[in-house]
């Protein structure tokens, strides 16, 4: 017998959401890339003081979506980020790309950063 897992919010729409979050926290915010509107997966860029940090959708051991820090613990510069972010397109071409304007390193939206 197969189980349903979480409902999934479709791309575009927790996009919209999460642009909404940085404007209203004051974090600036740009789609770099639309991705399928349904069902892509979203890349987050977060442009800090100390560089920059790539942060990739994933599922923690129990299910729970979370973030990683794609990119590694510390920031890096712009052609780092970069690189990554062609190699991810190159394999899902249907991902989402946003980047936010953050002061401490932080996404604006809610979630568990590993």
């Amino acid at each position: 017998m197969e189980t349903m897992g979480e409902p999934r919010i479709k791309a575009g729409l927790w996009v919209q959401m999460a642009l909404r979050m940085g404007q209203a926290d004051g974090r600036f915010a740009a789609v770099l890339r639309r991705g399928d509107s349904d069902s892509g997966g979203i890349l987050t860029v977060l442009r800090g003081r100390r560089g920059l940090s790539v942060l990739s959708q994933v599922r923690t051991s129990d299910g729970q979506p979370a973030w990683l820090r794609a990119t590694g613990p510390d920031p890096v510069d712009q052609a780092t980020a970069d690189a990554y972010v062609a190699r991810q397109l190159s394999f899902d071409p249907d991902l989402w790309v946003l980047e936010f304007e953050v002061p401490d390193d932080m996404p604006p939206f809610d979630g568990k950063v590993v």
